[in-house]
């Protein structure tokens, strides 16, 4: 096995408390407790670590990240380190003289999250009441400081027909990139599914909307979109392939390849208060299990796609199939594509409407 090219990003999970109850939360259904947390120390090392492995961006996440009372103390660090740093936030826990520290502190980039352009819908969405407004003051206060600004939308059902709106709200924030990102089912929004996911039409008439608004505001903000898994022909390469570009490290201080990887059983994820991010990125067996392409079955052994796809997600197709070794079912060659795509069109035709919420401690 040839040795691993260093990772060029690190998403950085300070911590799972999150004020906020978005029904298409992407982290995992059991969340560390703020007990369980690293400490200060600790994690200025593991930044000093990843500078030192070559790591170049830094995202720091959550949960919020901002409910942490260290963030500006870890961000002054990460300046230090010459680290690029990007706030992925809610928002709702910022004003504007914590985004000025926080610009003072080092930090270079802002990502903020709108669950809507309507915020009676948004702040229903995210079950936390008048937070749209504050996102919109927040949001002005980045702007203010200089420090560049994206706006996040996840899009589902709730909000797909608000794609334009949205990408039009984002310029008049001074947004310079927008990300139109359909949910991905997993943990809490594969909960959700029914009550999140569009209808293929729905999904075909975003993308024409972000086609169409790209050619309109070029030159003016970056449209990125992340595609609906259940409704495209061919997989995206997970992370950009499994162990090969990023690293995850849970408040706890597990080390993952991708942040759902704790849902594939028989992988054991080192600590980073057990061993360095060197030796856990070039040699720890979770981040070697899927890194070759030695573990594939048909349809992906013979096909010219599977350089490139890597075979699309492990832990999607373990959730679909039951196999984290099988083809990721939204590829159109998988046996269980049929089925992917059936469920889907059950559960948008189906219109449920009510959400499972969670409590996450703030």
């Amino acid at each position: 096995m040839n040795a691993p090219s260093p990772p060029i990003g690190l998403l950085a999970e300070l911590t799972h408390r999150c004020p906020l109850q978005c029904p298409y939360c992407s982290n995992p259904l059991h969340l560390d407790r703020r007990s369980a947390e690293l400490d200060t120390a600790t994690w200025k090392q593991v930044f000093s670590e990843a500078d030192a492995l070559g790591v170049l961006q830094l995202h720091l996440s959550g949960g919020e990240p901002t409910a942490r009372a260290d963030l500006l103390e870890l961000v002054s660090h990460c300046a230090s380190l010459d680290l690029y740093t990007n706030l992925i936030t809610s928002g709702v826990l910022l004003d504007r003289d914590k985004v000025s520290a926080l610009a003072d502190a080092g930090l270079d980039h802002v990502q903020l999250s709108l669950q809507d352009i309507d915020p009676v819908n948004a702040d229903q969405v995210a079950g936390f009441r008048g937070g749209h407004a504050r996102k919109l003051k927040v949001g002005e206060a980045v702007v203010a400081t200089g420090l560049p600004l994206t706006v996040n939308a996840v899009i589902h059902r709730r909000n797909i027909g608000s794609i334009e709106a949205m990408v039009e709200l984002a310029l008049g924030m001074g947004a310079r990139r927008i990300e139109i990102a359909h949910a991905q089912y997993y943990g809490w929004a594969l909960r959700n599914r029914a009550a999140l996911i569009p209808s293929y039409q729905q999904v075909v008439e975003a993308d024409e909307t972000v086609r169409r608004l790209r050619a309109v505001h070029s030159g003016r903000i970056v449209i990125d979109s992340v595609v609906s898994d259940y409704y495209a022909r061919f997989p995206k390469a997970c992370m950009g392939g499994w162990g090969s570009r990023a690293l995850n490290v849970t408040p706890s201080g597990k080390v993952l390849p991708c942040h759902a990887a704790e849902t594939i059983a028989g992988l054991v994820f080192d600590r980073v208060t057990e061993r360095s991010l060197h030796d856990i990125w070039n040699s720890s067996k979770a981040f070697n299990a899927y890194r070759e392409l030695d573990w594939m079955e048909e349809p992906c052994v013979t096909c010219d796609r599977k350089d490139s796809c890597r075979g699309g997600c492990r832990c999607q197709a373990l959730a679909i199939t039951g196999s984290a070794t099988l083809a990721d079912p939204a590829c159109s060659l998988s046996p269980h594509n049929t089925a992917l795509r059936g469920s889907a069109v059950r559960e948008s035709a189906a219109l449920e409407d009510s959400f499972a919420y969670r409590r996450i401690e703030a």
